[in-house]
């Protein structure tokens, strides 16, 4: 996703609601001068894209984000990972690069992820892991 696709999409999560190409033009000219047509342009080619749904209203459409920018963010980090010819080293540079506050968030999804029927068998808790993410694709990130 370009600069300007990000800084629409950021407006369409963060309302939440299904917007119109002038809502998203009047936000965006606060920080910078642009033109109606290239913010029509910009959310027809990320409906193209498959990012946003569209519904007709009148002579104009309103869109909304077909996820959410978490998914977004994931799909991200899971094509990069897909890319590596070695997916556990690319695990352990990228543990090795996040703060703690990041690795406390990792370590929170991944137990979500578990679910509370493998939390509850010993070893295969997260927080059994190293402290140091650089020793071990698996990451306790407390």
């Amino acid at each position: 996703m370009g600069e300007l696709e990000d800084a629409v999409m950021t407006r369409v999560w963060k309302w939440n609601r299904p917007v119109t190409v002038r809502e998203v033009l009047e936000d965006l000219q606060q920080e910078r001068s642009i033109a109606y047509t290239t913010v029509m342009t910009v959310l027809d080619n990320l409906h193209q894209k498959g990012w946003v749904r569209r519904e007709a209203e009148g002579r104009a459409y309103r869109y909304e984000a077909v996820s959410t920018r978490a998914a977004y963010a994931a799909a991200l980090m899971n094509e990069a990972w897909s890319q590596s010819d070695n997916p556990a080293a690319a695990l352990v540079a990228f543990f090795g690069m996040m703060s703690e506050e990041q690795r406390t968030a990792l370590r929170d999804a991944v137990r979500i992820a578990q679910g509370p029927e493998q939390t509850e068998q010993g070893d295969t808790r997260p927080d059994t892991a190293p402290e140091n993410p650089g020793s071990a694709p698996e990451v306790d990130g407390r």
